[in-house]
């Protein structure tokens, strides 16, 4: 498949069949993150695969979407700003930009794999951060849900995107 075809391949979804993504699969998105390019190659992220029920009902209190319930598995996605490089002249820190190319990559691996995920935003980040016993330098940016879509034809269904010349300006 070719990297345009791919990335018109990914949604979210929201819906999964009630099975766990494989191991083999798992790691694959994983590699895919740590693979990413980061600002100086600082590489300032840590992905945590919360799989136990006990993980994942703390993460519900975060994210308490009646979808999100039915979640099996998720990795929580998280930035240090310890370790990020800043950039001097504004002190700009590129931790959170880092951790979403990761995230971006993690998704474009699962949708080739035929794997769903949900780059999920909208969380209790405080709530997060004691589900996970997030150090002070550690910010969750995403959660990401992931599973086997419980209907395949999410695949097919039409994007709603922006024309290249409302998001293009040529100079």
């Amino acid at each position: 498949m070719s990297f345009l075809n791919l990335c018109e391949k990914r949604r979210s979804v929201r819906e999964y069949a009630d099975k766990k993504v494989t191991k083999a699969d798992l790691l694959n998105i994983l590699e895919a993150g740590r693979l990413a390019p980061s600002a100086v190659n600082y590489q300032p992220w840590k992905f945590y695969v919360v799989e136990k029920d006990e993980a994942i009902s703390a993460l519900h209190k975060a994210y308490p979407r009646e979808w999100f319930l039915k979640v099996r598995q998720c990795i929580v996605i998280c930035a240090d700003t310890a370790a990020a490089w800043t950039r001097k002249s504004d002190s700009k820190n590129h931790a959170e930009i880092d951790a979403s190319i990761a995230i971006d990559h993690m998704t474009l691996e699962a949708a080739d794999s035929g794997i769903g995920t949900c780059w999920i935003c909208n969380f209790d980040p405080q709530l997060c951060r004691e589900a996970l016993a997030l150090t002070e330098n550690q910010i969750p940016v995403a959660i990401l849900s992931l599973g086997y879509p419980k209907d395949e034809t999410v695949w097919s269904t039409p994007k709603k995107r922006k024309s290249l010349d409302e998001v293009v300006e040529w100079i």
